[in-house]
């Protein structure tokens, strides 16, 4: 859909993913791409890798799940069919890998042709708020991700439109004033906060 169409996108139409079976929250985070911007922040803090240095692809087979390039321009890819559950069986036996019950094998003589487009900010303006929060730091990546996690609630409930959730995560995020360096404490604090923020202001 062009930008203009999103505004009357249904919460069953943005639970229609074609690839994946995530669940209901991370599946409207597909739609907005705030699922990519969290693994964005994900990437940096895990690799240490600066923000100018992680970049998105749109991919619409979903088989391709990271690439690395090196200082060479060579790359690496990881490749798989678009299972949740391999993900999830790895973060849970690694560093080994075993065999996955009535997985699916990846075939790629079927699939044929992968294709990659540039990311649009503009269209998915989720995900340019969360490298926003990502390189502001501090506390804003938790207003960011608390103001998301109840827009996207009151969306599937009927309570506002798709595009004003990544509206309500903005409007959170500019009158934040940031802490740099938080306790756990904080952040807990000012997550709630937020969350309560945007109840109060959609009721």
């Amino acid at each position: 859909m062009s930008r203009s169409g999103l505004k009357d996108v249904t919460v069953q139409q943005a639970l229609a993913h074609p690839n994946w079976s995530m669940g209901n929250k991370l599946t409207i985070d597909s739609a907005t791409m705030m699922n990519k911007g969290l693994e964005v922040i994900e990437a940096h803090h895990l690799f240490n890798m600066p923000y100018e240095k992680i970049d998105c692809l749109l991919h619409k087979e979903s088989i391709i799940h990271s690439i690395v390039e090196f200082e060479d321009t060579s790359m690496i890819a990881q490749l798989g069919s678009p299972d949740m559950r391999v993900p999830i069986q790895y973060a849970m036996t690694y560093p080994d890998r075993i065999q996955m019950q009535n997985a699916k094998p990846l075939k790629l003589e079927e699939i044929g042709t992968l294709h990659f487009e540039k990311m649009d900010m503009e269209r998915y303006k989720a995900l340019a708020l969360a490298y926003a929060a990502g390189r502001e730091g501090g506390t804003m990546p938790t207003v960011m991700n608390a103001a998301n996690e109840v827009a996207v609630e009151l969306f599937m409930k009927g309570e506002i439109p798709f595009l004003q959730i990544e509206e309500i995560v903005e409007r959170m995020m500019n009158q934040h004033e940031k802490i740099s360096s938080p306790d756990l404490e904080t952040i807990l604090e000012i997550d709630s906060l937020t969350r309560k923020m945007v109840y109060d202001k959609v009721k």
